[in-house]
């Protein structure tokens, strides 16, 4: 019997064979010469001129073409064998997209965003199965390489800032690690945001929405003078919070302050050459989600033989006792596990984390010949980024007993930290054609260097009735510490430098019209070099010997190479029916835990990707059918083990990363399908399966065999959307209309306890090409985020419901620190108008 997986993946096989067989039937009558020969008006290079996203064709009716630059040089969507979704910037605006973030609803099935913890500071970015836990650390890497006009950006921090005068984003699904190199093994998403054009232009937008929310922003294109072209763009976007912290004065919940600016400037310095040099910086200020007590003691927890509850079982554990003491909440302590909180149950000391971004870029292109063009792209970038975390309250531990005494009435952990990353890469790329064969080659160089610190206080104190609750002293108060600068018991501070190098090339030979065998790879060398400096506030730039020893403390000095190989053969069964077979592979660098006192070392892990696909264009080209189904096999996988440990002055997260022995088995199907029954009105529907496994992974200290599993990864998402454009005199009226539902998914990889099933939709109403002062042309809008108000928990952690992890006793457990589930629920419904006008 064919088990789910396979028999979708053989359905999927005979689609596209059959799509394969009907093409004649599906393919459109030949076009008219003037059709035939009509450029897509695409510009040469995705940096340097940015393409429009869709392009009409000439008769203006059916679907536009889709123009994009996964394979390093400008390709029709529908001829490119990779699997790509692309959201153009009305797509972004009619979803009133501002961040990256507000893709976390499911704009693309496959696509999965979501905050480190609850923080917006931060954001994991996952695509088909390849979701990393915790990036968050500096000698940790990401598994989708994220882009901005060509440039990697290696650290997750900072990814939520402002969106500039974005063109269009690229999601290339699967392996890239030909072309986009190391990191990328779930795929890439890829920013192109627009140049300028030497021509006077430009937009500006202004709005207002609900919790006190405005948004603007100015895109001025200034016209050539003295051979140079400018390009202005600035954003500013706000938001008050949505859950209201108690406590006077201090910071609500789901808050955020972003602005940014960006400049770029195009000279062309000699014939065939033309060069941009860019400037950004990004301010976002930010609050955490809420997090809430969703219940109490789930597990039955208690003290007694383990046998006699056995659903409070802390995976990978073989206790056979457990001690302590559930205790009863305090009056004060809310549970709530069915709706999202407006106001906090106790007041916190909270103020925004800040992350602050800036890069300098620079992106020549020279056509040196009809057959090669020469690019080199330069970047210098950065981030600082503090953290201040305090959303969890009395939900999270340490748990305070009646009667407590001194530090012991201590309570309210809040998460602190700094980041600061530097980064320089260098690209140098030839792309051309040669005869039959299409070629792109290149060079690459990344230098990147990162510290951080974090510590974890105490913020609050009940006293011993618990009947009142205090502020501790921010600087002395948790246990002699507190969390001001040059106060804090510093849990870790670690110091990462990094280097990769590689060189890398892809060839497209085009045996006739119908068939393209493209083979290519790419030799990649990283360096890591790191160290702690400081864990559970032990110098280790000053401890003896025998301390490092005690700990098991050695720095990390790595070096891993990888050749990654891919091989594609494309066969263009009709002028509008595409098929393609596919192999890629990719690979994620290893490094060091700072969260462990031994900065505990985890290798690299590799993927390798099949994937057959049919793109496919019919009913005269108002319909489009894409689909694609894949294996993946992923070798040594990282995964993570998590757990918080109290200590006198605060706590901290123990988080030993491990490689899973074996294959990790990811597969999926996905879907994509776009219909234009009538002239205006566009119908879209998405979908993505994917199914994961992890093999049981033995945990050498217990014995015990423990499941695993990859988070944020639902095993069925899908989305659509409904766009109608109705002429009014000289206007048009639009209307939007997007609904997402993804599966519940886990949140950590050691607990197979889930989120909550999503359903998100969101609307937009414009009235656009109103014609104001001449050629002016002004939208306005009305838009709703969260149509429905849908409230669900994206994130939930059972870490509080079940016994601690061991330390010293292995048949032992406590569940002195037993409480409950804690979790996050989405925003909530979110509304506004806007206006834009473009001059």
């Amino acid at each position: 019997m064919l088990n789910s997986a396979s028999l979708r993946l053989r359905l999927l096989a005979g689609a596209a064979l059959t799509v394969a067989i009907a093409s004649p039937v599906l393919a459109v009558p030949a076009p008219t010469a003037a059709k035939d020969t009509a450029p897509a008006t695409a510009a040469a290079d995705p940096v340097i001129d940015p393409a429009p996203a869709a392009v009409e064709p000439a008769d203006q009716t059916g679907l536009g073409e889709i123009v994009v630059t996964a394979t390093k040089r400008e390709t029709n969507l529908q001829k490119t064998p990779i699997a790509i979704n692309v959201l153009s910037s009305q797509a972004l605006t009619d979803r009133h997209v501002q961040s990256l973030y507000d893709l976390a609803d499911g704009a693309v099935p496959s696509l999965r965003v979501a905050t480190f913890e609850a923080r917006q500071s931060a954001l994991t970015i996952g695509i088909r199965g390849i979701v990393p836990l915790d990036a968050n650390q500096p000698a940790r890497e990401q598994g989708v390489g994220v882009y901005i006009d060509g440039v990697y950006l290696g650290r997750q921090h900072g990814l939520n800032a402002a969106l500039f005068d974005v063109d269009r984003i690229e999601v290339l699904k699967g392996p890239q690690g030909t072309l986009f190199g190391r990191n990328t093994e779930g795929g890439a998403l890829s920013i192109v945001t627009k140049g300028p054009s030497g021509k006077w232009g430009g937009s500006a937008t202004g709005g207002i929405a609900n919790y006190g929310s405005y948004n603007g922003s100015l895109h001025l294109d200034l016209p050539e003078t003295y051979g140079v072209a400018l390009k202005l763009d600035g954003v500013i976007q706000h938001q008050d919070a949505t859950t209201k912290n108690p406590l006077e004065g201090q910071t609500g919940f789901n808050y955020y302050h972003r602005r940014g600016f960006k400049a770029t400037a195009r000279v062309h310095p000699i014939s065939g050459m033309t060069a941009d040099f860019s400037y950004d910086n990004g301010y976002d200020s930010n609050s955490p989600f809420y997090s809430q007590l969703l219940n109490v003691n789930p597990n039955g927890c208690k003290a007694g033989a383990q046998s006699a509850s056995s659903a409070c079982t802390l995976p990978g554990t073989n206790y056979t006792t457990l001690t302590g003491t559930v205790k009863p909440l305090p009056s004060q302590v809310v549970v709530n596990g069915t709706s999202r909180a407006k106001v906090a149950d106790i007041g916190v000391p909270q103020q925004p984390s800040v992350d602050k971004t800036h890069g300098f870029t620079s992106n020549i292109r020279w056509d040196v010949a009809p057959e090669i063009e020469l690019r080199s792209i330069t970047a210098w970038r950065g981030v600082n980024a503090t953290q201040y975390d305090n959303s969890g309250g009395y939900h999270r531990v340490p748990v305070v007993a009646a009667g407590c005494t001194g530090t012991a009435c201590n309570f309210s952990r809040y998460s602190l930290a700094d980041l600061h990353q530097n980064q320089f890469s260098q690209e140098f790329q030839a792309v051309g054609t040669v005869g039959q064969f299409d070629y792109v080659a290149g060079l690459y160089y990344f230098n990147e260097h990162i510290s951080d610190d974090a510590a974890t206080p105490n913020s609050l104190a009940f006293n011993s009735a618990l009947t009142t609750i205090s502020v501790l002293d921010p600087c002395t108060g948790s246990g002699g510490f507190g969390s001001l600068v040059g106060c804090r018991s510093i849990d870790r501070a670690s110091e990462v430098h990094s280097k990769s190098y590689a060189g890398y090339g892809q060839v497209t030979w085009n045996a006739t019209d119908r068939v393209h065998l493209t083979a290519g790879g790419r030799y990649t060398r990283d360096e890591k070099q790191g160290v702690l400096h400081y864990s559970r506030n032990l110098n280790y730039d000053t401890a003896t010997a025998a301390q490092l020893t005690a700990a098991g403390y050695k720095p990390l000095d790595a070096t891993w190479n990888r050749f990654n190989p891919m091989a594609t053969l494309a066969y263009d069964a009709s002028d509008s029916v595409h098929v393609y077979a596919k192999y890629a592979t990719g690979y994620r660098a290893g490094g060091a835990s700072s969260r462990t006192s031994n900065y505990q070392t985890f290798n690299p892990e590799d993927v390798k990707s099949y994937e057959i696909g049919a793109k496919t264009d019919f009913w005269n080209h108002r319909a489009r059918l894409n689909l694609a189904g894949y294996i993946m096999d992923r070798k040594n996988s990282q995964v993570d083990i998590s757990s918080i440990q109290t200590t006198a002055s605060g706590s901290f997260n123990n988080l030993v990363t491990i490689n899973a022995p074996g294959i990790t088995k990811i597969r999926g199907i996905e879907a994509d399908l776009t219909v234009q029954p009538v002239d205006g009105l566009t119908l879209t529907a998405g979908y993505a399966y994917t199914y994961t496994k992890i093999p049981p992974v033995l945990i050498a200290s217990t014995g015990v065999y423990q499941n695993f599993y990859i988070v944020f990864t639902p095993r069925n998402a899908a989305n659509g959307s409904i766009d109608y454009t109705m002429p009014i005199s000289d206007m048009d009226l639009k209307f939007h209309l997007d609904g997402n539902y993804s599966q519940a998914t886990q949140t950590f990889d050691q607990f197979a306890t889930k989120n909550d099933p999503a359903f998100i939709a969101n609307a937009r109403l414009a009235l656009a090409n109103i014609h104001v002062g001449g050629s002016n042309a002004v939208t306005v809008s009305a838009w709703v985020r969260n149509l429905f108000d849908k409230q669900y928990v994206f994130r939930r952690d059972p870490s509080n419901s079940l016994p601690g992890a061991p330390t010293t006793n292995l048949t032992s457990g406590s569940v002195n620190n037993v409480l409950g589930d804690y979790g996050n629920f989405n925003a909530p419904r979110t509304y506004g108008m806007e206006a834009s006008v473009k001059f």
